[in-house]
């Protein structure tokens, strides 16, 4: 059984689905690795640093597909990589296959098995290879970082001959994986905080790293999805919310938005009205901009200045981390493919919680539910 490795294609990505320590647990394993040359370079993982782990250095994409039998990347699939494929190759990736759904269909006629990394079980036993939070950790530090950049202002307050500084006031909506490391990381550089989340349980972890906690008082189950995720709220609750928001984010220097609804268009949580409220020369870091973006003026992609406000768009924070982001992701997909395939006999175990979880494709066919009424 050969696991092969492509490199990624997508504009800016720097991240890689493999590192020197994953090429020998799989082999370790009983895997074979066979990987596209260069497919580390933008993590600063060499080809001979790959090859001295044990894996072997293929030159393009058609001989490691044609040879493999697993494929792992980052993103998506391109045409030229699903035509190069063999029928039943293993595919796993990030895949939002609500969104990505014409992706779906071109595998699906290809008859490829496939795993997307964003179905990946909110359970215990999967948090090893929970790729989202550990890509979500990265975002929430360095939207922080980018933040403070664009101000013209210190984070903390300082003390000075020339009088004192005030400190910088972030506002952060979202507790989730993402806003809990931007809370944790804007206190590390002295910024006043507060945070805000449609799920009232996560207060006190908001208040454990030093922030305030911003509340929409609500029905308790008002904002609570399945698996620890949030869900969309009422038209009621939203507007309570908006109103609350407005007087804390008219005062804030820095605001990073994280919300997100799993296969779904993020919710616009900051309409163009109360961006018009906000100070000039202030932030909103929109870490929900794949999806549309939590503010309603947010340009997918790009850093646009509106109504004196810099609304940050960038898409693919993790992937301005590659060393770090890489070693993660990596770590995730190694402990799923050693949880969900045999040791001894290296096949894939259909009916575990796990594969049954992530897997979307399988013998031609969409089993996953979510993406089978996605692509009607």
């Amino acid at each position: 059984m050969i696991i092969g490795i492509l490199k990624e294609t997508t504009k800016n990505e720097k991240r890689c689905a493999i590192t020197t320590g994953t090429v020998k647990s799989y082999i370790k394993f009983g895997f074979d690795v066979v990987i596209q040359s260069g497919a580390g370079s933008q993590s600063y993982i060499s080809d001979d640093d790959l090859k001295d782990s044990g894996a072997s250095i293929l030159q393009n994409a058609m001989d490691v597909c044609d040879k493999s039998d697993i494929i792992l990347k980052v993103n998506p699939p391109s045409d030229e990589e699903i035509d190069l494929m063999k029928e039943n190759t293993m595919f796993v990736s990030f895949m939002q296959t609500t969104k990505d759904t014409d992706v779906v269909k071109k595998l699906k006629a290809k008859k490829i098995n496939a795993i997307s990394m964003h179905l990946i079980p909110r359970s215990t036993l999967a948090q090893k290879m929970d790729a989202l939070s550990s890509q979500s950790n990265i975002a929430g530090y360095k939207a922080v970082l980018m933040g403070a950049c664009h101000i013209g202002k210190y984070m903390p307050l300082l003390m000075t001959a020339a009088g004192t500084i005030p400190p910088a006031k972030v506002v952060v909506i979202g507790a989730g994986v993402a806003g809990l490391q931007a809370i944790a990381t804007a206190k590390r550089l002295g910024a006043q905080v507060e945070a805000s989340d449609v799920r009232p349980e996560v207060k006190e972890q908001v208040e454990s790293l030093g922030a305030k906690y911003i509340e929409v008082k609500s029905d308790e189950s008002e904002g609570v999805g399945e698996g620890g995720y949030a869900k969309e709220t009422s038209e009621d609750y939203k507007q309570k919310q908006q109103e609350l928001l407005a007087n804390h984010i008219s005062k804030s220097d820095i605001v990073i938005t994280t919300a997100l609804i799993p296969g779904r268009p993020a919710p616009i949580l900051i309409p163009e009205s109360m961006v018009k409220g906000m100070k000039e020369g202030s932030v909103i870091m929109d870490l929900a901009s794949e999806n549309g973006g939590n503010c309603e003026l947010t340009d997918p992609g790009q850093i646009t200045t509106k109504h004196g406000v810099i609304i940050d768009g960038t898409t693919n924070i993790p992937g301005t981390m590659p060393v770090h982001a890489s070693e993660l992701y990596a770590k995730n997909i190694n402990a799923l493919l050693t949880h969900i395939y045999d040791k001894e006999k290296l096949t894939l175990k259909e009916d575990d919680e796990i594969t049954v979880g992530s897997l979307y494709l399988l013998n031609g066919e969409v089993v996953n539910k979510i993406t089978k009424e996605a692509i009607k």
